[in-house]
Formats: C-alpha cells, structure tokens, sequence
C-alpha cells in the first residue's frame, strides 16, 4: 500500500505582537482623569473606525447628549481612520486588552440655533405678535386668547398677564426707553402699561377698526417716550400722548388700510397702505410732507436703517464712552440715544426700504425726495416683510416665494450716483467694497463713498 503524504501541520502562532487584518482586537475603556476602568472588555473589529469607538464609550457611559471624546493609546492619540491601521502603524502588541485612555473634548457645548433651548407655554391661543424690550431682559407677547404676556428672557418664565375682554392682541411695542408697552387690540383699542406693575392700562380710544401696527417716537428725540403712533385699518394713523391719554392729531389721507407705521429718527413719521403708496409726515403736527409713489399694488412692510438705534434707544450691549450732543447733559439717556443714532447713520440721511405685493422693494431717502433711489427685484411673489441689520449694512426680505433675499444697502450722493456701502467706518477692504449704478446714464467724473476711502468696484449703466 502506498503511503500517503499527510499535511504538514500549521505553523505555530508566535505570541500576537501585531495584529492581523483578520483578527478582533479586545479593548478596554479607561477614565484619563481617575484612570478607573469603565465598562467589561469588549470584543471589536479590527476596522473600528474612532467614531464608532466614541459611539460605543457614550453608550457605556449612559450619556443622554452624545459627547465628543479624545481616545489615547500610549499616550498618542488615536487619529488613524481605523482601529488596526493605527495598531499596525504604530507596532502596537495587542497581546493583552488594549487599553484605551478617553477624555471628553467638549463639557460645554453651545447648542445649535436651529434646537429649540426653551419653551414658554401659558397662551391658550395663536401668538399673533412678540416683541423684545429694549434692553432684551423681557419678552411681550400678544395672543388671540386676549391677553399681553410679559415675559423674563432670561429664566424664560412668566413675568406678568394682562387680559384684554373678548378681542385679539393683534400688536405690541415697547416704548424705547423701556419703560412702557403697547398693546393694540382687534376692536381698535390700544392699552399702555407699565410692565412693572399690575396697574390698569392707560385706554387709549379713537380707532373704530383694528389696529395694524404701532411706533413709538424715538429717546433721541423725546425722553422719556411719552408719544406712540398707530396705524389702523379704518384708514387712519394717530399720534397720541400716553400721560395726558389723548389724541394730539391724526393722518386720513390714506384711501386704504394702513398696513405699517415707523417713527424714524428725523421728526418724521412713515406710513405705508393698501392704497399703493407710502406717505412721510411732520411728526410735530402731522402734516403730510410728501407721498412716496412706485409700487403697483399693496405695500406690506417698512423698515428704516436707522431702526436698531430707534428701537433700543440708550440701551447699549457694552460700556464705552459716549460723546454728548449739544445741549444735553452728560450721560443722559437722550445723550446716549443721540450718540448711537449718530453713529449708525454716520450723518447721512435714513434710508427707508418698502416691500410689496407687486414682488418688488423700493428704497427711498424720505427726508429729501419722493422719487424712489433703487428698486430691488428678484422675489417672484409678494413680499410681506423687510428689516435691516442692526449696524445698517445689510437688508433682509422675506417672501411668499420661500425665499429669503439679503441685499447691502444703498446711498445716494449729491452726484447722482447709488453707492452700496456700510455706514460704519471702513476698517478692512472687505469693507471697502462699493458697487455704482449709474441714475442717469450720464458720466460722473467724481465717484467717491462719502466715508473717504472706499473704491468702486463695478457699474451698471441704466
């Protein structure tokens, strides 16, 4: 019989000092900080990717909110894109468990703004309308279920309730220096409180229609506020004085409801309306200064540069120190006012921006003329809102075309010539940027931003 050749026997295995790409590798999870074990030893995959290590150390530690961990072995960090690779590149023996050192690279975490951090629930019905106070410590809310919330910003919990008899709070303002709010009301009334009492409001009556929008006159013109203007849609806007409850004058020449209101920083009043148009007014006795024509259909929405410094009045996010106008003492909330409203219109004349159903804006220089400085496109439906950034350098437009437009802002010069520039001082050539559009079609032989150091960049003739 013939032998038969048996197979040779396996090499024996010499102690595992490096691993295979087939073999397992066993791990075990160990605290940088007390250098205490955590967790059995695991069994993984030689292609375990750090991600899925940091994955599997949140699942022991029972952590709700999945941390980010920096992962040791030797005292190198664990930066290879799998487990083995680094084992390999490192001659790393895997002989015994591989200890794995973790340390959290993040015990703070900033949530994202798109998560919601808190939730104020107490209204009964749909929240119509929110404004911030001025020095953004408290949140007014206005609710068809008839009552003006005042909220704390901070501990987001209820402050105060204020409950109007059977009618929607359609709208709210806090008056600039904080120390007031307004409230107007489906039947046409508006109720002024002080939000740090339960007192009764100040009633405020004239209106026969809903009111549409209020605007309070600004601290650098006035303080403490004492003036609010409403618009309403019995055609009508009001000028009243909060102390004395009464009506100083009123505004009747728009033929349709009027739809915004803004008190700008000039001693004058913007209005916009149904009726197409957007009328400026003398906010001393309100006469009508001029009408604003353009647009083909509704106007839904008016902001004004300047609004952030209107709106917050000497209400300022840090120290630094104020520069007083003439004639008003150092220090004083007017004095402050005047210096933000300076500053942020950089002594040019406010722009107001009014956005419409015809799917277009207008930007208007008010104080000086009515015809219309730029029209911006690009919506394909009606715009129903308009604001500018709080430095003035940007405008935002919201449409029902989903979309969300930012334009930068514009300038007129005294040669006829639409500048797109900031307002603040240029500090960095990013900043330096302009853009001309030519107005006339003519040749301008003197193109310069007022600030002195801006350069044109491009032009388009019309």
């Amino acid at each position: 019989m013939a032998a038969t050749t048996r197979p040779s026997k396996q090499p024996r295995l010499a102690a595992n000092t490096q691993p295979t790409q087939q073999q397992n590798i066993i791990i075990q999870f160990t605290s940088h900080a007390d250098g205490e074990p955590t967790g059995p030893q695991l069994d993984v995959p030689h292609d375990v990717t750090p991600a899925q290590l940091q994955q599997l150390l949140n699942n022991l530690l029972e952590n709700e909110e999945k941390l980010p961990y920096a992962l040791y072995i030797n005292d190198q960090e664990l930066v290879a894109a799998t487990l083995g690779e680094w084992l390999l590149a490192s001659n790393t023996s895997v002989e015994a468990a591989l200890q794995i050192l973790y340390q959290p690279q993040s015990l703070f975490r900033v949530r994202p703004v798109s998560r919601c951090s808190s939730s104020m629930p107490g209204h009964s019905e749909a929240v119509l309308h929110l404004r911030f106070s001025p020095d953004a410590a408290q949140l007014a809310s206005g609710s068809g279920d008839g009552t003006l919330r005042i909220w704390d910003a901070h501990t987001h919990t209820p402050v105060r309730t204020y409950q109007h008899k059977n009618t929607w709070v359609l709208v709210v303002a806090w008056s600039p220096d904080g120390a007031l709010v307004a409230a107007g009301d489906k039947h046409g009334g508006v109720f002024v409180y002080d939000p740090t009492t339960d007192a009764q409001p100040r009633v405020l009556k004239g209106h026969n229609k809903w009111i549409t929008s209020l605007a309070w006159e600004p601290v650098h013109r006035a303080y403490p506020c004492r003036r609010l203007a409403s618009g309403s849609k019995d055609n009508t806007i009001r000028v009243w004085d909060v102390d004395k409850r009464v009506c100083l004058f009123s505004m009747a020449s728009h033929t349709a409801l009027v739809s915004a209101v803004v008190w700008g920083g000039q001693g004058l009043l913007y209005s916009a309306s149904r009726d197409t148009t957007v009328r400026v007014w003398d906010d001393t006795n309100g006469k009508l200064v001029r009408v604003l024509q353009g647009h083909g259909h509704w106007v839904n929405a008016l902001a004004v540069s300047s609004e952030h410094a209107l709106r917050t009045g000497a209400h300022v996010a840090h120290k630094s120190e104020v520069v007083v106008a003439d004639g008003l003492d150092a220090g004083s909330p007017q004095a402050v006012a005047q210096v933000r409203y300076d500053t942020l219109t950089g002594g040019a004349p406010e722009r107001l921006v009014s956005g419409s159903d015809d799917f277009t804006m207008f930007m208007w220089s008010p104080g000086t003329e009515k015809k219309p400085v730029a029209r911006l496109t690009g919506h394909v439906q009606l715009i129903n809102d308009v604001r500018f950034s709080p430095d003035g350098r940007w405008l935002a437009s919201a449409s029902f075309d989903k979309g969300i437009k930012v334009f930068v802002v514009v300038f007129v010069t005294s040669f006829g010539v639409c500048y797109l520039f900031s307002n603040i001082p240029h500090t960095t050539p990013q900043q330096q940027q302009t853009v001309v559009e030519w107005q006339d079609g003519g040749i301008c032989s003197q193109l310069a931003c007022p600030c002195g150091s801006c350069i044109p960049v491009g032009m388009v003739c019309r």
